[in-house]
């Protein structure tokens, strides 16, 4: 394990993150969920851009762009994409350029992440009612293009920053929990969307908590295309590390009951976040961490999940996107107003 610590070290990264992040009891939520043991990995404070999982992503993603003389950064994502508003804020950090491209349902208003995006300065292209990932890889690629013509030295950062360098981010996420938790049985269950995250926690598993099991719940896609992503990105971060591919789509566990519609919050995911928020103080939201957050109560309730083995819920973050919500939140308002 020491040479392989001092292989991941090696790889060049930039310091975007405040690390490490807390791991936190959260004992009434583990009741709730008839969990023996319940704790909060809090990766929604690695301090960027209100924190979350892209920033340990960025910090490989982004590696020597400044060195190779790149002027600015280009990347896509959806109407409130966390990936998006964190590559604005590690853009300004490095002292860059930043230009999105975004696409979704037609807006009146910059709230949420896009409200962020606007103060980081980011131009912003949005295809309106179009945020398929082909569509938006496109309109960047378009937009490179034009960028290099005017004289512009452009970054394209992939969509969610999902890439095998960027999954090293959380092989390194793998190593500082089990010298958090130790290296005993655990359940580690996370958010799935691009699958960079669950791509750099299975291979950290498998390098650093041998013991433990990742569970994923989808966010975005099929557990079919999950896998198959998951295992390329595998495979590229274990070559980066020098190692043959780990596993196969068959050591994969990805849950995908949980999505609804992506990007609209769902009953059983608004459920988990008033569940949490009212047991713990703990925010989640309503596209990401709300919804996996609903996976796990469900497959605790199941004994899907071993109710006597400890259980880390990986916080992704995402917390400014529930200010875009407030239509489906305000209805649990209690308030009377009383004028004197």
């Amino acid at each position: 394990m020491t040479d392989l610590g001092q292989r991941l070290d090696a790889i060049e990264r930039v310091r975007l993150a405040s690390l490490p992040t807390p791991v936190v009891e959260a004992p009434r939520l583990a009741e709730h969920a008839g969990l023996a043991r319940l704790m909060i990995k809090r990766d929604d404070m690695t301090g960027l851009a209100f924190g979350g999982n892209k920033a340990r992503k960025l910090e490989y993603d982004l590696a020597g762009v400044v060195r190779q003389g790149c002027d600015l950064l280009v990347t896509v994502g959806g109407t409130q994409s966390n990936h998006a508003v964190m590559t604005a804020a590690a853009a300004r950090r490095l002292g860059l350029g930043v230009k999105l491209v975004l696409g979704g349902p037609d807006f009146t208003r910059f709230d949420g992440n896009l409200l962020l995006d606007v103060v980081y300065g980011a131009e912003i292209r949005y295809l309106v009612d179009d945020d398929d990932n082909d569509s938006l890889a496109a309109a960047m690629a378009d937009w490179v293009q034009e960028l290099r013509a005017a004289g512009r030295r452009p970054f394209a950062v992939p969509l969610g920053g999902s890439t095998g360098a960027g999954a090293l981010g959380y092989v390194r996420a793998a190593r500082e929990l089990a010298g958090q938790i130790g290296d005993g049985p655990v359940q580690i269950v996370t958010a799935v969307g691009s699958c960079g995250t669950f791509a750099g926690l299975n291979l950290g598993a498998r390098l650093f908590l041998p013991r433990a099991r990742v569970v994923g719940i989808s966010v975005s896609r099929t557990a079919g295309e999950i896998a198959e992503r998951t295992v390329e990105l595998v495979r590229d971060s274990a070559q980066l590390l020098g190692l043959e591919t780990p596993m196969s789509a068959a050591d994969l566990e990805c849950y995908d009951a949980y999505v609804g519609e992506y990007g609209v919050p769902n009953s059983a995911g608004q459920d988990a976040i008033r569940t949490a928020a009212r047991l713990e103080g703990l925010l989640l939201d309503p596209v990401y961490t709300g919804k996996s957050m609903s996976g796990l109560l469900d497959l605790a309730h199941r004994r899907v999940l071993d109710p006597a083995v400890p259980t880390v819920f990986l916080h992704t973050g995402g917390l400014p996107i529930v200010f875009a919500f407030e239509d489906a939140i305000r209805e649990q308002a209690v308030c009377t107003k009383i004028r004197r």
